[in-house]
């Protein structure tokens, strides 16, 4: 049986999301300040992004940059939002929560997972700063998030790739490990065969300096991507 591989690309803006759909992105991870790494978009943008394209959107649930261990006014916060993302049609949400010692926060991460049923979490490279991933791994299975966003605890997937390859051996069936972090063309053919991983995140801020590159451009990368993925389902690759 053949395998099905999935491509989630981050955007922030309504064009760029129509951009990567007509490129072949599979999902989408819709943010506002990339270049911070992600934050809570605006009602309009979600509104907007929702109207463009038809395929799955999930948006980021995290009030400011910085570290992830938050206020509880900032957990307030996100769940305000994880209701504005409900209301505004999103299909998912990604989120996370660390304690002060940077270890998985199950029991508000927890929270929020439920504030957000039905719609699925990803908890986000949060993960990725964690002093022990494999049980960090375990503690996120507890929180009943849907998926993990991490390169492996590395700069980026590729260097991470031994590492993600024993996180979905060790996930199994329990959670879904899409492997994220500088994924490009030129290196997501390598992080697919060496961490058996069946989802994809990518970005392109490897490729393309954020806020410059014009939308054609990142239509054309997003279809190098998804091409790679559909011949290596075919088995072309």
């Amino acid at each position: 049986m053949k395998r099905k591989y999935l491509l989630e690309i981050s955007v922030e803006s309504a064009n760029a999301a129509a951009a990567a759909v007509r490129g072949g992105a599979d999902r989408l991870e819709l943010c506002a300040n990339l270049r911070a790494g992600g934050v809570t978009p605006g009602a309009e943008l979600m509104k907007a992004a929702r109207q463009r394209v038809s395929v799955p959107v999930f948006a980021m649930i995290r009030p400011r940059a910085g570290d992830f261990a938050f206020s509880q006014t900032e957990l307030a916060s996100m769940r305000r939002q994880i209701e504005i993302a409900k209301e505004c049609g999103m299909d998912g949400v990604v989120l996370g929560i660390l304690r002060p010692d940077s270890a998985v926060d199950i029991e508000r991460t927890r929270a929020l997972v439920e504030c957000a049923h039905p719609l699925p979490v990803t908890f986000h490279r949060a993960f990725d700063e964690t002093p022990d991933l494999s049980r960090a791994l375990q503690d996120v299975i507890r929180t009943g998030a849907a998926r993990i966003l991490t390169s492996g605890g590395k700069p980026s997937a590729a260097e991470g790739a031994a590492v993600l390859a024993s996180l979905v051996k060790a996930a199994g069936d329990r959670i879904t490990i899409l492997p994220g972090g500088s994924v490009n063309p030129s290196n997501l053919e390598t992080v697919l065969r060496l961490t058996q991983a069946t989802e994809f995140h990518s970005g392109l801020g490897s490729s393309l300096p954020y806020q410059r590159s014009s939308q054609k451009e990142f239509e054309r990368e997003v279809r190098k991507l998804a091409e790679i993925l559909r011949a290596l389902e075919r088995g072309e690759a």
